[in-house]
């Protein structure tokens, strides 16, 4: 990689973080504040550009991987594969990603755009984890462990980086937006990077702020989120779960009308995890507060989902895409 061109990945690596908040009036009223951190500003898209990016720049400064030499090799439900392809191409990185076959076929189609390779498994649409139940994983790991001197897999499940990317990042930038008003915080639960180092740091400078973590029903098509009631809880949410304070499980059809919802109330297009986080904070009960949901990602990968699922016809997606308010016309796919 030239000297420029590294200039210019590091200008616009830079660009991950700080995102939005807006305010979600169908959820506000005189007595509750209810706010969207809207991730999907980040470069490639979705909140998971900020554990790729710390993951990759741990590995880096502990000599676990070379620019120009290491293959770098995830499995993935979609968005950590989108922003590992995309940091990885600019700082000079072939990356390998493991997906199962029912992710959207736009996400595959981003993947593969940004010049990752694809491996897909026939699995359910968010890889479970835990001991011989993610084919996803269990590829990854054989392709790694057969080639340690080229390949290195990021373990998101486990990588303590995930984690402080949301301790150092959004945690605080969830405080300073809303100047230390936050009594409620609703996050999905994939990994567990974003709820618990969000959840930590929040802990640490009010003891009352209220962890809600968010999940799907059993056998869900929400891509990016699990069930705990079916899968096994990561490592790395394993070893934080006390910042959470309660649960909410939400159903497919719940999710999939809320985007529809979203759409007619708020003039937003949102993810179907987007969706589900929504959801959660309408059904919990908060007579007063300040409350922010984390919307993982914007809709704008799922129209074949949307479509399938006959949420939105073609014409209805496309209009909807057109006239949405608060998508990021910045993203770097």
């Amino acid at each position: 990689m030239t000297i420029e061109a590294l200039n210019d990945a590091e200008t616009l690596l830079k660009k991950i973080g700080n995102t939005p908040i807006v305010k979600l009036e169908s959820l506000s009223n005189n007595q509750v504040d209810s706010y969207a951190k809207l991730e999907s500003y980040n470069p490639f898209g979705s909140v998971k550009d900020r554990a790729a990016f710390w993951m990759v720049k741990i590995a880096e400064e502990n000599g676990l991987i070379k620019r120009g030499h290491s293959v770098i090799i995830e499995p993935t439900s979609g968005n950590t594969g989108i922003a590992l392809a995309g940091i990885a191409k600019l700082l000079g990185y072939t990356v390998e990603i493991v997906i199962p076959e029912k992710a959207s076929d736009e996400t595959k189609k981003i993947i593969r755009s940004l010049g990752a390779v694809l491996y897909e498994t026939s699995d359910d649409l968010c890889p479970k984890v835990g001991a011989g139940t993610d084919q996803s994983i269990a590829l990854a790991k054989s392709i790694a462990s057969a080639r340690p001197d080229k390949y290195y897999s990021p373990n998101q499940y486990a990588n303590e980086a995930n984690f402080m990317g949301h301790y150092k990042g959004t945690g605080p930038e969830i405080w300073e937006q809303t100047k230390g008003k936050i009594t409620h915080f609703f996050s999905g639960v994939g990994t567990g990077g974003t709820i618990t180092g969000i959840g930590a740091y929040l802990k640490e400078k009010n003891p009352n702020i209220k962890i809600i973590a968010v999940q799907p029903q059993q056998n869900h098509l929400i891509q990016g989120l699990r069930n705990f009631e079916e899968s096994a809880k990561p490592d790395l949410f394993i070893k934080r779960e006390q910042v959470v304070d309660d649960w909410l499980t939400i159903t497919n059809d719940e999710a999939f009308a809320s985007v529809k919802e979203i759409l007619e109330k708020e003039k937003m297009l949102v993810s179907p995890s987007s969706a589900t986080i929504y959801t959660a904070m309408k059904k919990y009960s908060i007579e007063k507060g300040y409350v922010v949901g984390i919307f993982a990602d914007d809709g704008k990968k799922f129209k074949s989902l949307y479509t399938q699922q006959k949420i939105f016809s073609d014409t209805e997606f496309d209009l909807a895409l057109k006239e949405a308010r608060h998508l990021s016309q910045d993203s770097l796919y």
